[in-house]
């Protein structure tokens, strides 16, 4: 027998201790807060060494976590649907006849043209530095103020990923960041909850543009594919440029 491996014996002839499991859980637990209280004490190039694998794993978590999400969705099935009498437990499947598109295009073809969005540029008011970037001190003596919290409403797309904290220099809260707009359409006269896709120009500054700060007067790009507009040839239009008038 190995010498290593007299704990593994043990276990086999004697079984676990009766709170072995409690233990275990319990030692999983702390674990977080040993995690935390190293993060905060460690200096030098330790702590970047720990911040860096610290962030590389929690990356990985998260995409973990979405691509389990997306397992979980209803995806649109390829199969070809079936022809004939389809029995009643078959009739929620998500399969779409070529007839049904057919006529949803054709109904679309019968609309006055195709829906056109005018997107006005408004001389509107520039947004100042100030106003729109907050100062954020720090260091250990809160004398370093080279970060800037964002305090208008922004566009971040899904696939961002956050810089470690240490080195962003640009911080745009959760809790404004916006990811659907609702938008008027000025032919149809109606209002939509459209999800946004860019923000393509913001008229203050070009690094408001490129941080997704949406003011008054910013030009955002929102998908339109849900509304079934259809281009003078038939296409589908998917996305749109539309005018923002009140941001909040």
């Amino acid at each position: 027998m190995p010498q290593n491996e007299h704990i593994e014996l043990h276990r086999k002839r004697h079984g676990y201790r009766l709170d072995h499991h409690e233990r275990k859980r319990k030692k999983e637990s702390r674990e977080v807060h040993a995690r935390s209280h190293k993060a905060r004490k460690l200096i030098g190039l330790k702590a970047k060494l720990y911040h860096k694998q610290r962030h590389s794993e929690k990356i990985q978590m998260k995409k973990t976590i979405k691509m389990h999400e997306q397992r979980k969705t209803k995806q649109k099935s390829d199969d070809k649907t079936p022809e004939g009498a389809v029995p009643a437990y078959l009739l929620d499947r998500e399969g779409q006849s070529r007839a049904k598109v057919l006529s949803n295009m054709i109904k679309q073809k019968r609309k006055e043209k195709a829906g056109k969005w005018e997107v006005p540029l408004p001389k509107v008011r520039a947004q100042g530095e100030m106003e729109v970037l907050k100062v954020i001190k720090t260091g250990k003596r809160q004398k370093k103020a080279w970060k800037r919290m964002v305090t208008k409403v922004t566009f971040v797309g899904d696939g961002f990923t956050r810089k470690p904290p240490k080195y962003e220099r640009f911080i745009r809260p959760m809790g404004l960041r916006f990811k659907k707009a609702h938008v008027t359409h000025p032919e149809l006269k109606a209002t939509f909850c459209l999800p946004i896709l860019g923000v393509k120009k913001n008229p203050s500054s070009p690094l408001y543009t490129s941080l997704g700060v949406i003011t008054k007067g910013t030009v955002i790009e929102v998908n339109v594919s849900e509304l079934g507009l259809v281009t003078q040839g038939g296409k589908v239009i998917w996305g749109e440029c539309s005018s923002v008038n009140m941001p909040r």
